[in-house]
């Protein structure tokens, strides 16, 4: 399994040309084996919808019923493990407590992790699929 990113399950979903050729390769190879979306990733979103930071093309609501339906796609959540884990997270981390929830889950599940993020992108205590 690989753990996705806010950002790139929303572009996926999307079909947004943000979305790198090469990353919808890794999701497309990665469908059977799982694509984990955080339901911090699931909180995020409502918020930047209530924020008015990204428009969806139905209710929040219907879109999360569409979205986690997606081939593959696996809703992984919140456990007091991950929870402690993105407290305890090696080295210096930026502040983001979505972000921290997010690397967490990644190295709870020992899985890679795909964003476009730069500083999870720079951060060296998470696998990174590039």
């Amino acid at each position: 399994m690989i753990v996705l990113d806010t950002h790139v399950w929303v572009w996926w979903v999307h079909g947004d040309a943000r979305l790198p050729e090469r990353q919808i390769k890794l999701l497309e190879e990665n469908e059977a084996h799982g694509l984990g979306v955080s339901v911090i990733s699931c909180w995020e979103i409502a918020k930047l919808v209530e924020y008015k930071r990204l428009i969806l093309p139905c209710p929040v609501d219907e879109w999360f019923d569409q979205a986690l339906a997606y081939p593959g796609v696996r809703l992984l959540d919140l456990t007091p493990r991950i929870a402690v884990e993105s407290t305890q997270l090696p080295d210096a981390f930026h502040s983001d407590p979505a972000d921290q929830l997010i690397v967490a889950t990644a190295r709870v599940y020992d899985s890679a992790l795909l964003t476009a993020d730069s500083k999870i992108l720079s951060y060296p205590h998470v696998k990174i699929l590039r």
